[in-house]
């Protein structure tokens, strides 16, 4: 009995980064957006990514993670390469609270989402700037989300940014969010510096500004884009500013899916 009584306290005093880690998982959707975080058995899906890989972000949750239920979904802004596959997400298990920036938008994709969310209903808010929630043992931090954006067409600018805090390592996650956006969040003084930016609008010129970069420093950029896109993304402009600054570049149509795990002090890397 005072071995399992010393085994307990050992377990309640070790540090949270040697009793749960973070995994992050930066899906191969293509031409779109879909990230996967899970924290101590939590998990939060930002994008869905566009309809064609509606079944493989379905198959991954349901098979590959095998999630059960989803704390939170972040629809960044409604465009389709982002917004489409939702559906699938609401429908491969129930969602405790879905954000977004717009409560109402002219696509059935937004409108799918819209309708698994209430069958199976889950609340649909909009964040504020500063809002933040607990993943598990990380922390979730709200750092841009403008709906009034899209009343000047800058729907990219509307995007809801994140930053997840674990330990001692840290991710933002940008949506499609433009330079407007970063000037605002320089501009309001957030806590920029990550280690992973997963760059935004797929590596767009219209993002990725140099003082933005600087701000975040991040050892690792990810890009989410579809191989041999028409877009060009990304541009060279933007891998040059990278690598400029010193970041590990790493391709979702080079690499596939990229899978970070984080116990609290360190990141290792693999491709799925």
């Amino acid at each position: 009995m005072k071995k399992i009584i010393a085994i307990l306290l050992l377990f309640l005093f070790l540090p949270v980064s040697a009793i749960a880690d973070l995994q992050v998982y930066f899906l191969d959707v293509g031409q779109g957006d879909c990230t996967i975080v899970v924290c101590d058995g939590e998990a939060m899906v930002i994008d869905g990514g566009p309809r064609a890989s509606s079944n493989y972000v379905y198959g991954y949750i349901r098979r590959t993670l095998k999630l059960r239920q989803i704390e939170y979904v972040i629809s960044t802004h409604p465009h389709l390469d982002h917004v489409y596959g939702l559906s699938s997400v609401l429908n491969a298990a129930p969602v405790d609270l879905l954000l977004s920036p717009v409560l109402e938008w002219d696509s059935k994709a937004f409108s799918y989402m819209l309708k698994y969310a209430e069958k199976q209903g889950t609340p649909i808010s909009v964040p504020q700037e500063g809002d933040t929630l607990q993943l598990g043992s990380a922390t979730v931090t709200i750092l841009h989300c403008w709906p009034e954006a899209i009343e000047y067409g800058r729907t990219n600018d509307s995007s809801i940014v994140t930053r997840i805090d674990y330990g001692n390592t840290s991710f933002i996650i940008t949506g499609d969010a433009e330079d407007w956006s970063e000037y605002m969040m320089i501009d309001a003084g957030m806590n920029l510096k990550a280690d992973v930016l997963r760059v935004a609008h797929h590596g767009s010129n219209t993002a990725s500004t140099m003082e933005f970069l600087k701000a975040v420093q991040p050892k690792y950029a990810v890009i989410s884009v579809g191989k041999d896109n028409g877009y060009g993304h990304p541009h060279q402009e933007v891998l040059e500013r990278l690598e400029s600054i010193g970041s590990t570049i790493l391709r979702t149509d080079e690499l596939g899916t990229i899978v970070f795990q984080s116990d609290g002090e360190s990141l290792t890397i693999k491709k799925d």
